[in-house]
């Protein structure tokens, strides 16, 4: 199975796959750090960002970048 034939037999079964997929980044982001969840994804951390703000995730002061000492 690949993403073409999965999306294609979520249409055929009347599911949105936009809603789906902004539904899973949505948990996604209450569990971790919306720049990690882009980066790992493959998407723009401003869109996970806002997808954040709007699911009110516990992240929003998470300051991103090397944290070693």
């Amino acid at each position: 199975m690949n993403p073409g034939t999965l999306r294609d037999a979520l249409r055929n079964l009347g599911v949105p796959a936009e809603k789906g997929r902004t539904s899973a980044i949505r948990q996604l982001v209450l569990q971790a750090p919306a720049p990690v969840i882009a980066q790992a994804l493959g998407y723009h951390d401003k869109s996970t960002t806002r997808i954040a703000t709007d699911a009110g995730a516990p992240w929003k002061n998470y300051a991103p970048g090397a944290h070693s000492s």
